[in-house]
């Protein structure tokens, strides 16, 4: 939509990839849009988005940027994308979403998000867990941004393994004691590292609240009784953050 009133964009998710700091006030019109996306979800029988202070930072950065350069763009001169931007604010995230918007104030801005199906889109994806919002005004109206993502918990290594251990544990199965050998396998793309295990995965994760179907097959395909647990560093772009687990099954 374009036209002199009112003018937005939509970035649509990316998908494979702490919480800041900084301590920003919110305004009025941020509050406003806030609460209307949660109005929205809440309707939809969808969870609330959490405030995230890294997305916020990055969509206030943002939405300065457009409104000094009276520009809608995701993307201005000199300025990372929308991965980029997000990561740079410290945020760590599993999935991310952008929109913005110009125009007279937030209930219009808001309307017109939700009339996009683009934008709504975004506003009503389960998948997302946390927000940043800004707006701020400018020669051309009120610049809004929404920077959306599935935010990833920054967990240790030994909370990373007894989630995986509590999940195993469900399906009957019994710690086996060999983490350091399951730490070690985790490290390397192939083969065991000196255990006796029959049989071994390594998966990589967002999201450690539930087994990955590539596990849940796994446990299906052979009557395994123990497992061994362990979490080394994933490999990933800035930004983005995977868990990276192995286990090994005696």
């Amino acid at each position: 939509m374009r036209n002199s009133k009112f003018l937005l964009a939509t970035a649509f998710l990316f998908f494979f990839s702490t919480r800041a700091h900084a301590q920003l006030q919110r305004n009025d019109s941020e509050r406003q849009l806030f609460e209307a996306l949660n109005r929205e979800r809440t309707a939809q029988g969808l969870s609330a988005l959490q405030w995230d202070n890294a997305l916020f930072k990055a969509a206030r950065q943002h939405a300065l940027g457009m409104a000094n350069l009276n520009r809608l763009e995701h993307q201005l001169p000199s300025e990372s994308n929308l991965e980029g931007r997000l990561a740079e604010a410290g945020a760590r995230f599993g999935a991310i979403a952008e929109n913005i918007a110009i125009g007279p104030n937030p209930p219009i801005i808001h309307a017109g998000w939700m009339d996009s199906p683009g934008h709504r889109k975004n506003i009503l994806d389960p998948r997302l867990t946390s927000v940043g919002i800004a707006a701020v005004r400018g020669p051309g109206g009120l610049f809004a941004v929404q920077d959306f993502s599935r935010f990833v918990p920054d967990l240790s290594v030994e909370q990373q393994e007894q989630k995986v251990v509590s999940l195993l544990a469900t399906h009957g199965f019994r710690p086996a004691n060999a983490t350091a050998g399951a730490r070690k396998t985790c490290e390397t793309d192939a083969g065991f590292a000196g255990t006796s295990a029959k049989s071994m995965i390594r998966f990589e994760a967002t999201d450690l609240e539930r087994l990955p179907e590539v596990l849940e097959r796994k446990i299906r395909s052979a009557p395994y009784s123990k497992a061994a647990v362990g979490a080394c560093r994933a490999n990933g772009t800035s930004g983005f953050a995977r868990y990276r687990i192995a286990v090994l099954f005696f």
